[in-house]
């Protein structure tokens, strides 16, 4: 039974409504100002409200805008009753959040054909508000498999791995992965598929079983530019629902120190040489490319730098470095190599960092990054 909570001062509009609308089968109950009204509605959370507009203690704009910001009321249908017809007073209204108006003196015929208007539109909300629930309970499971996919963190003689991510609230298409090709050369990568959604992780994880079972074809996996032509090809965005993705893909000669790399469109892995943190030894790692799925047969150029003895590296997608403050100012890349210079070697203090920035611990992207911290060694032979 749908419940209804009257608000107003008037006794004779108490006992009217509370008549009328229980002879109708409605539960029906009664508030004399607007503040019980307030403390009745966050105790029985009705599915709608007829509240008087000019009431002692609070205004009926008063307790709209309370219900309306409060996620527990939010799909509760608001009627403010009021002697007020101009055009500026309804655009009051419906500025804080009135969902319709009744004119008084109330036609009750008139009302309550509104209420059942407006019941028929609260439950359209319950509903809509049960399958955003669901949809984001899936993409949370969603998010979880990702997370799972995702390879343990690396100590390993010479090299040490770890890593962030932070799955957005409608799940993006990031996903990474490093592993050893034989007990010398580590391959390490991160992709970021457009869009969000089921529509981006699916491709992403398709991507990674691929490259970690080394099942995309017969080729060279210790060519970077020939890893990434051949995904290329198996991944034009006319065959999988126009979706495009950026890559950056390198392989490390953990006893040489000698590093080659490609990319496609993605931002530049960042070099910082141990023990020094001047800007003059930031190094961009990135070569020019299309991302992968513009267009076929794109020949792709490995690059190589040798990072000497000891040196860190991140890669990164543009989500962690696109955050926004609340005047909505992007941090953008230069400012983001900066907090990769100031904590160094640390990635707790870089997501503590974004969180303050951006205000939320909930962000429109994913967040990911890869720090891989290289020591050179003598490795046995």
């Amino acid at each position: 039974m749908p419940q209804i909570l009257v608000i107003d001062d008037d006794p004779t509009i108490q006992i009217l409504l509370k008549r009328a609308f229980s002879s109708s089968g409605y539960s029906v109950q009664i508030a004399g100002d607007g503040q019980k009204g307030i403390e009745l509605a966050e105790k029985i959370k009705p599915a709608l409200i007829i509240c008087d507009w000019l009431m002692p203690k609070l205004s009926g704009l008063e307790v709209c805008q309370f219900v309306k910001k409060n996620p527990l009321l939010n799909t509760t249908f608001f009627v403010l009753m009021t002697s007020r017809v101009s055009v500026e007073d309804r655009i009051q209204g419906l500025d804080v959040g009135a969902d319709d108006f009744i004119c008084k003196p109330i036609d009750l015929q008139e009302l309550k054909a509104r209420v059942r208007a407006g019941l028929r539109l609260h439950q359209l909300s319950k509903d809509l508000e049960i399958q955003k629930q669901l949809l984001e309970t899936e993409l949370n499971e969603a998010a979880e498999y990702v997370s799972s996919l995702l390879p343990d963190f690396l100590d390993d003689k010479n090299i040490l791995i770890n890593y962030m991510f932070i799955p957005s609230l409608h799940l993006g298409g990031d996903i990474f992965d490093y592993f050893f090709l034989d007990e010398q050369h580590l391959v390490f990568y991160l992709l970021d598929i457009s869009g969000h959604g089921l529509k981006a992780a699916l491709p992403s994880i398709s991507i990674l079983n691929l490259l970690r079972s080394r099942r995309l074809g017969i080729l060279n996996y210790y060519s970077p530019c020939e890893v990434l032509y051949h995904l290329n090809n198996n991944f034009q965005m006319s065959e999988k629902n126009d979706k495009y993705f950026t890559i950056w893909y390198g392989v490390l000669n953990v006893k040489t120190g000698n590093l080659t790399y490609c990319s496609a469109g993605h931002p530049p892995c960042i070099l910082l040489l141990e023990n020094n943190r001047e800007k003059m030894n930031q190094i961009c790692l990135k070569t020019l490319g299309l991302p992968i799925g513009m267009f076929p047969n794109i020949a792709y150029q490995n690059a190589s730098i040798n990072v000497g003895s000891s040196a860190n590296l991140y890669l990164f997608s543009d989500g962690i470095y696109e955050v926004k403050n609340d005047q909505g100012d992007i941090l953008g890349l230069d400012n983001f190599v900066e907090l990769l210079c100031q904590f160094n070697n640390e990635l707790n203090p870089i997501l503590n960092f974004l969180k303050t920035y951006h205000n939320s611990s909930n962000f429109s992207d994913d967040l990911s990054i890869i720090h891989l911290k290289y020591s050179q060694q003598v490795l046995p032979s």
